[in-house]
Protein backbone atom coordinates (compact mmCIF):
# COMPACT_ATOMS: atom_id res chain seq x y z
CA UNK A 1 0.00 0.00 0.00
CA UNK A 2 1.27 3.44 -0.96
CA UNK A 3 1.73 6.16 1.64
CA UNK A 4 -0.79 9.00 1.86
CA UNK A 5 -0.14 12.25 0.00
CA UNK A 6 1.02 15.18 2.09
CA UNK A 7 -0.84 18.45 1.85
CA UNK A 8 1.91 20.03 -0.23
CA UNK A 9 2.13 17.02 -2.55
CA UNK A 10 -1.66 17.01 -3.04
CA UNK A 11 -1.61 20.72 -3.79
CA UNK A 12 1.15 20.23 -6.35
CA UNK A 13 -0.76 17.34 -7.92
CA UNK A 14 -3.96 19.37 -8.17
CA UNK A 15 -2.10 22.32 -9.73
CA UNK A 16 -0.57 20.03 -12.36
CA UNK A 17 -3.98 18.51 -13.01
CA UNK A 18 -5.63 21.93 -13.37
CA UNK A 19 -2.85 23.07 -15.70
CA UNK A 20 -3.39 19.99 -17.87
CA UNK A 21 -7.14 20.38 -17.96
CA UNK A 22 -6.97 24.10 -18.75
CA UNK A 23 -4.39 23.99 -21.51
CA UNK A 24 -5.75 21.47 -24.02
CA UNK A 25 -8.98 20.52 -25.75
CA UNK A 26 -7.37 17.64 -27.62
CA UNK A 27 -9.00 14.61 -26.00
CA UNK A 28 -6.21 12.12 -26.77
CA UNK A 29 -3.53 14.43 -25.39
CA UNK A 30 -5.67 15.22 -22.35
CA UNK A 31 -6.31 11.58 -21.42
CA UNK A 32 -2.66 10.62 -21.82
CA UNK A 33 -1.60 13.48 -19.53
CA UNK A 34 -4.20 12.48 -16.90
CA UNK A 35 -2.92 8.88 -16.98
CA UNK A 36 0.65 10.12 -16.45
CA UNK A 37 -0.38 12.37 -13.54
CA UNK A 38 -2.34 9.61 -11.79
CA UNK A 39 0.63 7.25 -12.12
CA UNK A 40 2.75 9.77 -10.20
CA UNK A 41 0.52 9.31 -7.11
CA UNK A 42 -0.92 5.80 -7.62
CA UNK A 43 1.35 3.10 -9.00
CA UNK A 44 -1.29 1.26 -11.02
CA UNK A 45 -0.70 -1.67 -13.37
CA UNK A 46 -3.50 -0.76 -15.78
CA UNK A 47 -5.21 2.56 -16.46
CA UNK A 48 -8.29 3.07 -18.63
CA UNK A 49 -10.93 5.67 -19.35
CA UNK A 50 -14.16 4.29 -20.78
CA UNK A 51 -16.96 6.48 -22.14
CA UNK A 52 -20.67 5.76 -22.40
CA UNK A 53 -22.36 5.32 -25.76
CA UNK A 54 -25.77 6.87 -25.05
CA UNK A 55 -27.46 5.15 -27.97
CA UNK A 56 -26.21 1.64 -27.19
CA UNK A 57 -26.06 2.15 -23.40
CA UNK A 58 -22.68 0.52 -23.07
CA UNK A 59 -19.07 1.49 -22.31
CA UNK A 60 -16.23 1.57 -24.80
CA UNK A 61 -12.51 2.12 -24.25
CA UNK A 62 -11.50 5.68 -25.14
CA UNK A 63 -7.97 5.47 -23.69
CA UNK A 64 -5.99 2.73 -21.98
CA UNK A 65 -2.51 1.87 -20.72
CA UNK A 66 -1.51 -1.70 -19.89
CA UNK A 67 -4.19 -3.64 -21.73
CA UNK A 68 -3.59 -5.53 -24.96
CA UNK A 69 -4.66 -3.45 -28.04
CA UNK A 70 -7.57 -5.81 -28.83
CA UNK A 71 -9.28 -4.78 -25.57
CA UNK A 72 -10.26 -1.54 -27.29
CA UNK A 73 -12.85 -3.47 -29.33
CA UNK A 74 -14.58 -4.68 -26.15
CA UNK A 75 -18.00 -3.19 -25.32
CA UNK A 76 -19.21 -3.47 -21.72
CA UNK A 77 -22.89 -3.16 -20.93
CA UNK A 78 -24.02 -1.04 -18.00
CA UNK A 79 -24.30 -3.24 -14.89
CA UNK A 80 -21.70 -5.76 -16.07
CA UNK A 81 -18.21 -6.04 -14.62
CA UNK A 82 -16.65 -3.56 -12.21
CA UNK A 83 -16.87 -0.58 -14.59
CA UNK A 84 -20.43 -1.44 -15.67
CA UNK A 85 -21.63 -1.51 -12.04
CA UNK A 86 -19.81 1.74 -11.22
CA UNK A 87 -21.48 3.46 -14.17
CA UNK A 88 -24.95 2.08 -13.49
CA UNK A 89 -24.88 2.75 -9.73
CA UNK A 90 -23.02 6.10 -10.10
CA UNK A 91 -20.59 5.24 -7.26
CA UNK A 92 -16.96 4.31 -6.61
CA UNK A 93 -16.34 0.56 -6.75
CA UNK A 94 -13.20 -0.63 -4.96
CA UNK A 95 -12.57 -4.38 -5.40
CA UNK A 96 -9.74 -5.73 -3.15
CA UNK A 97 -9.95 -9.18 -4.77
CA UNK A 98 -11.43 -9.37 -8.30
CA UNK A 99 -11.83 -13.15 -8.06
CA UNK A 100 -14.61 -12.59 -5.53
CA UNK A 101 -16.49 -9.97 -7.60
CA UNK A 102 -19.71 -11.20 -9.18
CA UNK A 103 -19.74 -11.02 -13.00
CA UNK A 104 -16.12 -9.89 -13.08
CA UNK A 105 -14.82 -9.42 -16.63
CA UNK A 106 -11.24 -10.66 -16.88
CA UNK A 107 -9.04 -8.86 -19.38
CA UNK A 108 -5.65 -9.85 -17.88
CA UNK A 109 -4.99 -12.93 -15.79
CA UNK A 110 -2.55 -11.16 -13.51
CA UNK A 111 -5.01 -8.53 -12.23
CA UNK A 112 -5.86 -8.90 -8.55
CA UNK A 113 -7.57 -5.65 -7.48
CA UNK A 114 -9.49 -2.87 -9.25
CA UNK A 115 -10.79 0.65 -8.57
CA UNK A 116 -13.52 2.21 -10.79
CA UNK A 117 -14.71 5.81 -10.36
CA UNK A 118 -17.61 7.32 -12.37
CA UNK A 119 -17.05 10.46 -14.48
CA UNK A 120 -20.06 12.68 -13.77
CA UNK A 121 -20.73 15.94 -15.65
CA UNK A 122 -23.93 17.95 -15.20
CA UNK A 123 -25.37 15.15 -13.05
CA UNK A 124 -24.88 12.67 -15.89
CA UNK A 125 -22.45 9.75 -15.95
CA UNK A 126 -20.31 10.16 -19.08
CA UNK A 127 -17.74 7.43 -18.36
CA UNK A 128 -15.43 5.65 -15.91
CA UNK A 129 -11.85 6.00 -14.76
CA UNK A 130 -10.63 2.47 -14.07
CA UNK A 131 -7.28 1.45 -12.56
CA UNK A 132 -6.09 -2.08 -11.81
CA UNK A 133 -3.20 -3.69 -9.87
CA UNK A 134 -1.52 -7.07 -9.80
CA UNK A 135 -1.60 -6.96 -5.96
CA UNK A 136 -4.49 -7.88 -3.69
CA UNK A 137 -5.99 -5.10 -1.58
CA UNK A 138 -3.84 -2.55 -3.37
CA UNK A 139 -6.29 0.36 -3.51
CA UNK A 140 -7.49 2.03 -0.32
CA UNK A 141 -10.00 4.71 0.57
CA UNK A 142 -7.64 7.63 -0.07
CA UNK A 143 -7.04 6.38 -3.60
CA UNK A 144 -10.78 6.42 -4.16
CA UNK A 145 -11.11 9.97 -2.87
CA UNK A 146 -8.15 11.14 -4.95
CA UNK A 147 -9.44 9.47 -8.10
CA UNK A 148 -12.93 10.91 -7.44
CA UNK A 149 -11.34 14.36 -7.25
CA UNK A 150 -9.60 13.74 -10.54
CA UNK A 151 -12.82 12.35 -12.08
CA UNK A 152 -14.90 15.38 -11.05
CA UNK A 153 -12.58 17.69 -12.94
CA UNK A 154 -11.79 15.38 -15.84
CA UNK A 155 -15.48 14.67 -16.56
CA UNK A 156 -16.22 18.33 -17.29
CA UNK A 157 -13.07 18.68 -19.37
CA UNK A 158 -13.88 15.52 -21.33
CA UNK A 159 -17.34 16.88 -22.11
CA UNK A 160 -15.81 20.19 -23.20
CA UNK A 161 -13.23 18.39 -25.30
CA UNK A 162 -15.91 16.17 -26.86
CA UNK A 163 -18.04 19.25 -27.55
CA UNK A 164 -15.03 21.01 -29.07
CA UNK A 165 -14.25 17.94 -31.16
CA UNK A 166 -17.87 17.69 -32.26
CA UNK A 167 -18.04 21.37 -33.19
CA UNK A 168 -14.70 21.17 -35.01
CA UNK A 169 -15.87 18.06 -36.86
CA UNK A 170 -19.16 19.74 -37.74
CA UNK A 171 -17.32 22.81 -39.01
CA UNK A 172 -15.03 20.60 -41.08
CA UNK A 173 -18.03 18.62 -42.29
CA UNK A 174 -19.85 21.80 -43.34
CA UNK A 175 -16.76 22.94 -45.20
CA UNK A 176 -16.55 19.57 -46.96
CA UNK A 177 -20.29 19.66 -47.72
CA UNK A 178 -19.87 23.12 -49.23
CA UNK A 179 -17.04 21.83 -51.42
CA UNK A 180 -19.11 18.78 -52.36
CA UNK A 181 -22.17 20.88 -53.27
CA UNK A 182 -20.08 23.23 -55.37
CA UNK A 183 -18.39 20.37 -57.20
CA UNK A 184 -21.58 18.40 -57.82
CA UNK A 185 -23.21 21.32 -59.64
CA UNK A 186 -20.51 21.14 -62.33
CA UNK A 187 -21.03 17.44 -63.23
CA UNK A 188 -23.75 16.73 -65.80
CA UNK A 189 -22.90 13.14 -66.71
CA UNK A 190 -25.06 10.98 -64.41
CA UNK A 191 -22.63 8.06 -64.05
CA UNK A 192 -19.71 10.40 -63.34
CA UNK A 193 -21.88 12.32 -60.86
CA UNK A 194 -22.88 9.24 -58.84
CA UNK A 195 -19.30 7.98 -58.69
CA UNK A 196 -18.15 11.41 -57.53
CA UNK A 197 -20.85 11.48 -54.82
CA UNK A 198 -19.52 8.14 -53.53
CA UNK A 199 -15.93 9.39 -53.55
CA UNK A 200 -16.72 12.69 -51.85
CA UNK A 201 -18.85 11.12 -49.11
CA UNK A 202 -15.84 9.12 -47.95
CA UNK A 203 -14.37 12.43 -46.80
CA UNK A 204 -17.03 12.66 -44.09
CA UNK A 205 -18.27 9.07 -43.53
CA UNK A 206 -16.09 5.97 -43.73
CA UNK A 207 -18.78 3.62 -45.05
CA UNK A 208 -18.21 0.07 -46.34
CA UNK A 209 -21.12 -0.23 -48.80
CA UNK A 210 -22.67 2.55 -50.85
CA UNK A 211 -25.62 2.57 -53.23
CA UNK A 212 -27.76 5.11 -55.01
CA UNK A 213 -31.09 3.76 -56.16
CA UNK A 214 -33.30 5.82 -58.48
CA UNK A 215 -37.05 5.52 -58.79
CA UNK A 216 -38.34 4.09 -62.07
CA UNK A 217 -41.78 5.66 -62.34
CA UNK A 218 -42.96 3.14 -64.94
CA UNK A 219 -42.32 0.07 -62.79
CA UNK A 220 -42.65 2.00 -59.51
CA UNK A 221 -39.48 0.31 -58.29
CA UNK A 222 -36.09 1.44 -57.03
CA UNK A 223 -33.32 0.60 -59.50
CA UNK A 224 -29.67 0.31 -58.43
CA UNK A 225 -27.95 2.96 -60.54
CA UNK A 226 -24.55 2.95 -58.81
CA UNK A 227 -23.08 0.75 -56.05
CA UNK A 228 -19.76 0.29 -54.26
CA UNK A 229 -18.76 -2.57 -52.00
CA UNK A 230 -15.52 -2.03 -50.08
CA UNK A 231 -14.53 0.62 -52.66
CA UNK A 232 -15.11 -1.76 -55.57
CA UNK A 233 -17.75 -0.96 -58.16
CA UNK A 234 -20.43 -3.68 -58.25
CA UNK A 235 -23.40 -4.28 -60.51
CA UNK A 236 -26.66 -5.05 -58.69
CA UNK A 237 -29.39 -6.17 -61.06
CA UNK A 238 -32.44 -6.75 -58.86
CA UNK A 239 -34.90 -3.88 -58.41
CA UNK A 240 -36.59 -3.12 -55.09
CA UNK A 241 -40.30 -2.52 -54.60
CA UNK A 242 -41.28 0.60 -52.68
CA UNK A 243 -42.76 -1.43 -49.84
CA UNK A 244 -39.69 -3.66 -49.51
CA UNK A 245 -36.68 -3.34 -47.20
CA UNK A 246 -35.16 -0.31 -45.50
CA UNK A 247 -34.59 1.61 -48.75
CA UNK A 248 -38.18 0.98 -49.80
CA UNK A 249 -39.38 2.30 -46.45
CA UNK A 250 -37.21 5.44 -46.74
CA UNK A 251 -38.52 6.11 -50.26
CA UNK A 252 -42.17 5.49 -49.40
CA UNK A 253 -42.20 7.58 -46.21
CA UNK A 254 -39.77 10.24 -47.45
CA UNK A 255 -37.66 10.20 -44.29
CA UNK A 256 -34.26 8.79 -43.24
CA UNK A 257 -33.94 5.32 -41.74
CA UNK A 258 -31.10 4.79 -39.23
CA UNK A 259 -30.64 1.17 -38.09
CA UNK A 260 -27.82 0.45 -35.57
CA UNK A 261 -28.34 -3.34 -35.84
CA UNK A 262 -30.00 -4.64 -39.00
CA UNK A 263 -30.51 -8.10 -37.46
CA UNK A 264 -33.04 -6.57 -35.07
CA UNK A 265 -35.08 -4.65 -37.67
CA UNK A 266 -37.88 -6.66 -39.32
CA UNK A 267 -37.82 -4.37 -42.35
CA UNK A 268 -34.25 -5.36 -43.24
CA UNK A 269 -33.69 -7.53 -46.31
CA UNK A 270 -30.19 -8.97 -46.56
CA UNK A 271 -28.19 -7.89 -49.62
CA UNK A 272 -24.67 -7.92 -48.17
CA UNK A 273 -24.09 -10.62 -45.50
CA UNK A 274 -21.40 -8.49 -43.84
CA UNK A 275 -23.78 -5.60 -43.14
CA UNK A 276 -24.45 -4.84 -39.47
CA UNK A 277 -25.69 -1.22 -39.54
CA UNK A 278 -27.38 0.82 -42.28
CA UNK A 279 -28.40 4.39 -43.07
CA UNK A 280 -30.94 5.15 -45.82
CA UNK A 281 -31.72 8.74 -46.82
CA UNK A 282 -34.39 9.61 -49.42
CA UNK A 283 -33.41 11.91 -52.28
CA UNK A 284 -36.24 14.41 -52.64
CA UNK A 285 -36.69 16.99 -55.40
CA UNK A 286 -39.66 19.37 -55.33
CA UNK A 287 -41.44 17.28 -52.66
CA UNK A 288 -41.06 14.17 -54.79
CA UNK A 289 -38.81 11.21 -53.94
CA UNK A 290 -36.54 10.44 -56.90
CA UNK A 291 -34.36 7.84 -55.17
CA UNK A 292 -32.52 6.72 -52.05
CA UNK A 293 -28.91 7.00 -50.89
CA UNK A 294 -27.97 3.88 -48.92
CA UNK A 295 -24.88 3.42 -46.68
CA UNK A 296 -23.94 0.18 -44.93
CA UNK A 297 -21.20 -0.79 -42.45
CA UNK A 298 -19.87 -4.03 -41.03
CA UNK A 299 -19.90 -2.65 -37.46
CA UNK A 300 -23.04 -2.47 -35.36
CA UNK A 301 -24.01 1.02 -34.29
CA UNK A 302 -21.54 2.66 -36.68
CA UNK A 303 -23.91 5.24 -38.11
CA UNK A 304 -25.19 7.95 -35.77
CA UNK A 305 -27.40 11.01 -35.84
CA UNK A 306 -24.48 13.20 -36.95
CA UNK A 307 -24.11 10.98 -40.02
CA UNK A 308 -27.83 11.21 -40.64
CA UNK A 309 -27.77 15.01 -40.41
CA UNK A 310 -24.74 15.17 -42.69
CA UNK A 311 -26.34 13.05 -45.41
CA UNK A 312 -29.67 14.81 -44.91
CA UNK A 313 -27.97 18.16 -45.47
CA UNK A 314 -26.33 16.89 -48.64
CA UNK A 315 -29.30 14.87 -49.96
CA UNK A 316 -31.11 17.93 -51.33
CA UNK A 317 -28.10 19.00 -53.40
CA UNK A 318 -27.55 15.43 -54.59
CA UNK A 319 -31.20 15.21 -55.66
CA UNK A 320 -30.92 18.49 -57.60
CA UNK A 321 -27.66 17.40 -59.24
CA UNK A 322 -29.13 14.01 -60.19
CA UNK A 323 -32.22 15.68 -61.65
CA UNK A 324 -30.07 18.09 -63.66
CA UNK A 325 -27.85 15.26 -64.88
CA UNK A 326 -30.87 13.17 -65.90
CA UNK A 327 -32.37 16.14 -67.75
CA UNK A 328 -29.04 16.76 -69.45
CA UNK A 329 -28.89 13.06 -70.33
CA UNK A 330 -32.36 13.27 -71.87
CA UNK A 331 -31.45 16.44 -73.76
CA UNK A 332 -28.23 14.83 -74.99
CA UNK A 333 -30.17 11.80 -76.21
CA UNK A 334 -32.71 14.04 -77.93
CA UNK A 335 -29.93 16.10 -79.47
CA UNK A 336 -28.20 12.94 -80.70
CA UNK A 337 -31.49 11.76 -82.19
CA UNK A 338 -32.03 15.19 -83.72
CA UNK A 339 -28.49 15.15 -85.14
CA UNK A 340 -29.23 11.78 -86.75
CA UNK A 341 -32.51 13.13 -88.11
CA UNK A 342 -30.80 16.26 -89.41
CA UNK A 343 -28.06 14.20 -91.04
CA UNK A 344 -30.69 12.13 -92.77
CA UNK A 345 -32.60 15.28 -93.73
CA UNK A 346 -29.35 16.70 -95.09
CA UNK A 347 -28.90 13.61 -97.23
CA UNK A 348 -32.48 13.93 -98.49
CA UNK A 349 -32.01 17.63 -99.24
CA UNK A 350 -28.78 17.02 -101.10
CA UNK A 351 -30.48 14.26 -103.06
CA UNK A 352 -33.13 16.79 -104.17
CA UNK A 353 -30.44 19.00 -105.69
CA UNK A 354 -29.27 18.18 -109.21
CA UNK A 355 -26.93 15.17 -109.12
CA UNK A 356 -24.75 16.84 -111.75
CA UNK A 357 -24.36 20.32 -113.16
CA UNK A 358 -25.59 20.39 -116.77
CA UNK A 359 -23.52 21.92 -119.54
CA UNK A 360 -26.17 23.17 -121.95
CA UNK A 361 -25.59 23.78 -125.61
CA UNK A 362 -23.67 27.00 -126.17
CA UNK A 363 -22.84 27.64 -122.50
CA UNK A 364 -21.19 26.37 -119.36
CA UNK A 365 -22.51 26.47 -115.77
CA UNK A 366 -20.75 26.56 -112.39
CA UNK A 367 -22.45 26.21 -108.96
CA UNK A 368 -21.43 26.63 -105.33
CA UNK A 369 -23.77 26.04 -102.37
CA UNK A 370 -23.49 26.04 -98.55
CA UNK A 371 -26.26 25.99 -95.96
CA UNK A 372 -25.94 28.05 -92.78
CA UNK A 373 -27.29 25.15 -90.69
CA UNK A 374 -27.18 21.39 -91.17
CA UNK A 375 -30.08 21.83 -93.55
CA UNK A 376 -31.23 25.04 -95.19
CA UNK A 377 -33.78 26.86 -97.33
CA UNK A 378 -31.85 27.57 -100.55
CA UNK A 379 -32.63 25.39 -103.54
CA UNK A 380 -31.58 25.33 -107.18
CA UNK A 381 -32.43 23.18 -110.17
CA UNK A 382 -31.98 22.79 -113.92
CA UNK A 383 -34.70 21.56 -116.23
CA UNK A 384 -34.04 20.49 -119.82
CA UNK A 385 -36.94 21.63 -121.97
CA UNK A 386 -35.24 20.38 -125.12
CA UNK A 387 -31.76 19.92 -126.55
CA UNK A 388 -31.53 23.65 -127.13
CA UNK A 389 -33.58 25.04 -124.19
CA UNK A 390 -32.56 24.71 -120.53
CA UNK A 391 -34.30 26.27 -117.51
CA UNK A 392 -32.25 27.61 -114.57
CA UNK A 393 -33.91 28.08 -111.17
CA UNK A 394 -32.56 29.53 -107.89
CA UNK A 395 -34.98 29.75 -104.96
CA UNK A 396 -34.77 30.85 -101.32
CA UNK A 397 -37.57 29.97 -98.92
CA UNK A 398 -38.28 31.98 -95.78
CA UNK A 399 -36.67 30.90 -92.49
CA UNK A 400 -33.88 28.44 -91.79
CA UNK A 401 -33.33 24.93 -90.59
CA UNK A 402 -35.82 22.07 -90.83
CA UNK A 403 -39.00 24.11 -91.63
CA UNK A 404 -37.20 25.95 -94.45
CA UNK A 405 -35.72 22.72 -95.80
CA UNK A 406 -39.13 21.00 -95.82
CA UNK A 407 -40.72 23.93 -97.61
CA UNK A 408 -37.84 23.99 -100.08
CA UNK A 409 -38.46 20.28 -100.74
CA UNK A 410 -42.13 21.07 -101.40
CA UNK A 411 -41.22 23.89 -103.83
CA UNK A 412 -38.68 21.67 -105.56
CA UNK A 413 -41.24 18.90 -106.06
CA UNK A 414 -43.87 21.29 -107.40
CA UNK A 415 -41.30 22.85 -109.71
CA UNK A 416 -40.42 19.51 -111.25
CA UNK A 417 -44.09 18.71 -111.66
CA UNK A 418 -45.00 22.01 -113.36
CA UNK A 419 -41.79 22.07 -115.45
CA UNK A 420 -43.16 19.25 -117.61
CA UNK A 421 -45.35 21.87 -119.27
CA UNK A 422 -42.21 23.77 -120.40
CA UNK A 423 -43.64 27.14 -119.52
CA UNK A 424 -41.88 30.45 -120.02
CA UNK A 425 -40.41 31.99 -116.85
CA UNK A 426 -43.24 34.44 -116.00
CA UNK A 427 -45.94 31.82 -116.55
CA UNK A 428 -43.94 29.27 -114.54
CA UNK A 429 -43.84 31.58 -111.52
CA UNK A 430 -47.57 32.29 -111.80
CA UNK A 431 -48.35 28.56 -111.76
CA UNK A 432 -46.01 27.90 -108.84
CA UNK A 433 -47.54 30.80 -106.90
CA UNK A 434 -51.07 29.51 -107.40
CA UNK A 435 -50.11 25.93 -106.46
CA UNK A 436 -48.25 27.03 -103.31
CA UNK A 437 -51.11 29.31 -102.27
CA UNK A 438 -53.45 26.33 -102.40
CA UNK A 439 -51.13 24.68 -99.87
CA UNK A 440 -50.52 27.88 -97.93
CA UNK A 441 -48.45 27.64 -94.77
CA UNK A 442 -48.35 30.53 -92.32
CA UNK A 443 -45.13 32.60 -92.47
CA UNK A 444 -43.77 30.44 -95.32
CA UNK A 445 -43.05 31.82 -98.79
CA UNK A 446 -40.41 31.50 -101.49
CA UNK A 447 -38.45 33.99 -103.58
CA UNK A 448 -37.21 32.63 -106.89
CA UNK A 449 -35.41 33.64 -110.04
CA UNK A 450 -36.41 31.49 -113.01
CA UNK A 451 -34.64 31.76 -116.39
CA UNK A 452 -34.59 29.85 -119.68
CA UNK A 453 -31.62 29.67 -122.03
CA UNK A 454 -32.42 29.17 -125.69
CA UNK A 455 -29.16 28.16 -127.39
CA UNK A 456 -30.75 28.29 -130.86
CA UNK A 457 -31.90 31.91 -130.53
CA UNK A 458 -29.02 32.88 -128.19
CA UNK A 459 -31.53 34.40 -125.83
CA UNK A 460 -32.15 34.22 -122.08
CA UNK A 461 -35.49 35.07 -120.48
CA UNK A 462 -35.89 35.97 -116.77
CA UNK A 463 -38.71 36.19 -114.24
CA UNK A 464 -38.24 37.04 -110.56
CA UNK A 465 -40.48 36.51 -107.53
CA UNK A 466 -38.61 38.58 -104.95
CA UNK A 467 -35.12 37.11 -105.25
CA UNK A 468 -31.89 39.12 -105.69
CA UNK A 469 -31.70 40.45 -109.24
CA UNK A 470 -29.10 38.59 -111.33
CA UNK A 471 -25.85 40.26 -112.46
CA UNK A 472 -25.20 40.46 -116.22
CA UNK A 473 -21.58 40.95 -117.33
CA UNK A 474 -20.39 41.72 -120.84
CA UNK A 475 -16.84 42.73 -121.79
CA UNK A 476 -15.94 43.36 -118.15
CA UNK A 477 -18.90 45.62 -117.44
CA UNK A 478 -21.78 44.62 -115.16
CA UNK A 479 -25.45 45.57 -115.13
CA UNK A 480 -28.49 44.38 -113.19
CA UNK A 481 -31.19 42.25 -114.76
CA UNK A 482 -34.22 44.32 -113.80
CA UNK A 483 -36.73 41.53 -113.15
CA UNK A 484 -38.87 41.77 -109.98
CA UNK A 485 -42.08 40.38 -108.50
CA UNK A 486 -43.93 39.20 -105.38
CA UNK A 487 -42.70 36.13 -103.44
CA UNK A 488 -44.41 32.81 -104.22
CA UNK A 489 -47.16 31.53 -101.96
CA UNK A 490 -48.14 34.83 -100.28
CA UNK A 491 -51.03 35.93 -102.49
CA UNK A 492 -53.64 33.94 -104.39
CA UNK A 493 -52.79 35.72 -107.63
CA UNK A 494 -49.61 37.46 -108.77
CA UNK A 495 -48.39 38.49 -112.24
CA UNK A 496 -44.71 38.51 -113.11
CA UNK A 497 -42.71 40.54 -115.59
CA UNK A 498 -40.42 38.81 -118.01
CA UNK A 499 -37.09 40.24 -119.19
CA UNK A 500 -35.22 38.92 -122.26
CA UNK A 501 -31.53 39.38 -123.05
CA UNK A 502 -29.63 38.52 -126.22
CA UNK A 503 -26.52 36.61 -125.27
CA UNK A 504 -23.11 36.84 -126.92
CA UNK A 505 -20.03 34.67 -126.46
CA UNK A 506 -18.33 35.22 -123.05
CA UNK A 507 -21.39 36.97 -121.62
CA UNK A 508 -21.92 36.05 -117.98
CA UNK A 509 -25.10 35.83 -115.87
CA UNK A 510 -24.69 35.39 -112.11
CA UNK A 511 -27.64 34.10 -110.05
CA UNK A 512 -27.17 34.30 -106.27
CA UNK A 513 -29.08 34.09 -103.01
CA UNK A 514 -29.17 36.98 -100.53
CA UNK A 515 -26.91 34.99 -98.18
CA UNK A 516 -24.01 35.95 -100.47
CA UNK A 517 -24.42 39.72 -100.29
CA UNK A 518 -25.67 39.76 -96.67
CA UNK A 519 -22.65 37.89 -95.27
CA UNK A 520 -21.23 39.76 -92.24
CA UNK A 521 -17.72 40.13 -90.93
CA UNK A 522 -16.75 40.65 -87.27
CA UNK A 523 -17.24 44.41 -87.65
CA UNK A 524 -20.84 43.92 -88.74
CA UNK A 525 -20.15 44.96 -92.36
CA UNK A 526 -22.11 43.34 -95.21
CA UNK A 527 -20.35 41.87 -98.23
CA UNK A 528 -22.86 43.77 -100.48
CA UNK A 529 -23.85 43.46 -104.12
CA UNK A 530 -21.22 46.08 -104.96
CA UNK A 531 -18.38 43.76 -103.80
CA UNK A 532 -19.99 40.85 -105.60
CA UNK A 533 -20.06 42.80 -108.88
CA UNK A 534 -16.42 43.86 -108.38
CA UNK A 535 -15.46 40.20 -107.96
CA UNK A 536 -17.38 39.25 -111.13
CA UNK A 537 -15.56 41.93 -113.16
CA UNK A 538 -12.17 40.96 -111.74
CA UNK A 539 -12.66 37.29 -112.58
CA UNK A 540 -14.74 37.47 -115.76
CA UNK A 541 -12.00 35.74 -117.72
CA UNK A 542 -12.37 32.52 -115.71
CA UNK A 543 -14.49 29.51 -116.74
CA UNK A 544 -17.94 29.34 -115.13
CA UNK A 545 -17.00 26.80 -112.41
CA UNK A 546 -13.84 28.74 -111.41
CA UNK A 547 -15.73 32.05 -111.36
CA UNK A 548 -18.36 30.51 -109.08
CA UNK A 549 -15.52 29.39 -106.79
CA UNK A 550 -13.91 32.85 -106.86
CA UNK A 551 -17.20 34.49 -105.85
CA UNK A 552 -17.70 32.02 -103.05
CA UNK A 553 -14.12 32.39 -101.81
CA UNK A 554 -14.48 36.20 -101.74
CA UNK A 555 -17.55 35.92 -99.52
CA UNK A 556 -15.84 33.36 -97.25
CA UNK A 557 -12.77 35.57 -96.89
CA UNK A 558 -14.94 38.54 -95.94
CA UNK A 559 -16.79 36.60 -93.21
CA UNK A 560 -14.08 34.11 -92.20
CA UNK A 561 -14.31 35.02 -88.50
CA UNK A 562 -18.11 35.11 -88.40
CA UNK A 563 -20.41 32.07 -88.76
CA UNK A 564 -22.81 32.26 -91.71
CA UNK A 565 -26.37 33.11 -90.66
CA UNK A 566 -27.99 32.46 -94.04
CA UNK A 567 -27.62 29.90 -96.81
CA UNK A 568 -25.23 30.91 -99.61
CA UNK A 569 -25.75 29.84 -103.24
CA UNK A 570 -24.29 31.11 -106.51
CA UNK A 571 -24.91 29.91 -110.11
CA UNK A 572 -22.67 31.21 -112.88
CA UNK A 573 -23.84 30.96 -116.53
CA UNK A 574 -21.22 31.74 -119.19
CA UNK A 575 -21.92 31.68 -122.91
CA UNK A 576 -19.36 30.14 -125.22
Amino acid sequence: MQPSLSGKALESFLLDLADTLNTTLDLDQLLKRVADLVREVIDYKIFAILLINEQRQDLFFRYQVGHAPEIERLRIKLGEGVVGVAAQERRIINVPDVSKFKNYISARHDVRSELAVPLIAKDRVVGIIDIQSDQLNFFHEEHGRLLALVASRVAVTIENARLYTRISRQAQTLLVLSDISRELTSILNLDQLLKRVADLLLRVIDYHMFSILLLDEKSNKLVHRFSLRFNENVQIKHDIALDHGLVGYAATHGKPVLVPDVSKDPRYVEANPETRSELCVPLIYKDKTIGVLDLEHTRRGYFNEDHQRTIGTLAGQIAISITNARLYEQVAQQEARLERDLAMAREVQVSLLPPRIPQPLGAEIGVRFQSALAIGGDMYDFVEYSKKVTAICLGDVSGKGAPAALYAALVSGLLRSVAREKLRPAKMLECLNATLHERKLETQFCSMVYATWDAGGRKMRFANSGGPRPIFCRAGETTIVEATGLPLGMFDYAAYDEVALSIQSNDIVVFFSDGMVDALNSSGELFTRHHLEDTVRANAHLPAAELAGALFDAVQKHSSDTPAFDDETVIVFKAV
